[in-house]
């Protein structure tokens, strides 16, 4: 295929710019004019790929480093529900019309013929409507596509098993479309609006998925619920990961490794700041043991955790990368979150879960409905929790055998070249643009 001109464009949050990245300098290896827009701290890490950087200019930056400044009656609100309207409304839908100015500017000097967007990128449906060019949208999170085979998304909950227990989900779908979510819906379709769009005839996060001419699902059909049905536009590609330069050296630590019974890797993600909820309790639950404790902090609060937990069994860190680390693990304590999750079951490592709030409750779900690890059901396990999960995972290899399966799906997907083989499609179905004329 001739050369394209594509944008990326996603949220400034790890989870939503990183799986989105091994992908863009895939396709710039193809011979593709790939550049990428998105605020903070991210233009630097999209010019280390090699690829023009375009910054937020009307639009907001807000993403785990400011979240709670920007928002601080965000950490007053308890209930899952009420916390994802909160977030959805707030942190993606009202950035839309900012995104939109943004975007159409950069088309006029860069005619991108095609858009690739993370799931949650608001502005999506209505840049394809007001720019005409078709959009690729990455899931970048368990497929959420409503389906009468199942329950809502948003709620952690598994599939029911009994009559009783579909008739309650019958009533739960309606209850978060219709009454739950409205406001989420009322918001969507007045932004549609402004720009000479019908409302959606879809709930707002199946129009997410649904609208884009092409959905690239991260992750394989081994890692969701079975469904009757799903949207036509809808591609499973494997697990897409950050870029890898594949140059990896050995990990800094890998000496200590040896002298303990069992490793144990332990995150709470990038957006969690408060060390308490997730590493403080696996902290004390192993301190002082024959298991190692790996801690990944995500740069918060890193000093005070070395200072509060100096046990030789202890190792704690800024970030760690991942594929270091993991071969080396035995269990990995996580929030649930997705990038996390793909990768630890890449590498064959069963998990203990506490995940709630920013989807995590789904993610969590789907590890203890496969029986991946355990699904604590709570992002604020106490030591006692996390020290019996982990002695279930590390002693019961029932765990470790089902991430294999799902490790051996994994490998039957070339999530790159998976990905571009669809995204070519897509484009050679488009008209071709008239040349224009040149004057006499």
């Amino acid at each position: 295929m001739t050369s394209k001109k594509i944008l990326f464009a996603t949220m400034p949050m790890d989870g939503h710019f990183n799986p989105l990245t091994g992908l863009a300098v895939h396709l710039r290896d193809q011979g593709h004019d790939v550049r990428w827009y998105v605020g903070g701290h991210y233009g630097a890490k999209v010019k280390k790929l090699g690829l023009i950087h375009y910054p937020y200019h009307e639009a907001k930056v807000i993403n785990q480093e400011n979240l709670d400044e920007v928002f601080p009656e965000r950490q007053r609100i308890k209930g899952t529900i009420a916390r994802l309207r909160f977030d959805f409304n707030h942190v993606f839908l009202l950035r839309a019309p900012e995104y939109i100015t943004d975007v159409t500017a950069i088309h006029k000097s860069f005619p991108f013929d095609l858009l690739v967007c993370d799931t949650m990128f608001s502005a999506a449906p209505m840049l394809r409507h007001i720019l005409k060019v078709p959009v690729a949208t990455v899931g970048i999170a368990p497929l959420s596509e409503t389906s009468k085979d199942l329950p809502p998304a948003g709620l952690g909950l598994e599939p029911a098993t009994t009559i009783f227990g579909r008739l309650k989900h019958d009533f739960l779908r309606f209850l978060t479309t219709r009454i739950l979510f409205k406001p989420c819906n009322d918001l969507y379709n007045e932004i549609r609006q402004r720009y000479q769009m019908e409302p959606a005839r879809d709930f707002v996060f199946d129009s997410f998925i649904r609208t884009p001419d092409l959905y690239l699902q991260s992750g394989v059909p081994g890692f969701e619920y079975k469904r009757s049905t799903m949207s036509p536009n809808v591609r499973f590609v494997g697990p897409l990961l950050p870029h890898s330069s594949g140059l990896r050296p050995n990990f800094a630590h890998a000496a200590k490794l040896k002298g303990y019974k069992k490793v144990i890797l332990a995150t709470q993600g990038t957006v969690e700041r408060d060390p308490e909820k997730i590493l403080v309790p696996t902290l004390e639950a192993f301190k002082d043991t024959d298991y190692l404790v790996v801690v990944t902090t995500g740069g918060s609060k890193t000093g005070e955790l070395r200072a509060r937990y100096p046990q030789a069994n202890v190792l704690i860190e800024d970030f760690i990368d991942f594929n270091l680390i993991m071969p080396h693990a035995d269990v990995y304590v996580t929030n649930a979150g997705f990038g996390g999750v793909m990768l630890s079951i890449q590498h064959g490592l069963p998990m203990v879960a506490a995940g709630i709030h920013e989807g995590k409750s789904e993610i969590a779900a789907r590890i203890g409905y496969f029986k991946l690890g355990v699904n604590l059901r709570t992002e604020t396990p106490t030591p006692d929790q996390i020290r019996a999960s982990v002695e279930t995972v590390v002693t019961d290899p029932a765990y470790r055998r089902n991430v294999a399966r799902l490790r051996t799906e994994f490998a039957q997907y070339d999530s790159l070249a998976l990905s571009e083989q669809y995204i070519n499609e897509l484009l050679a179905k488009q008209p071709r643009k008239p040349k224009a004329v040149e004057a006499i």
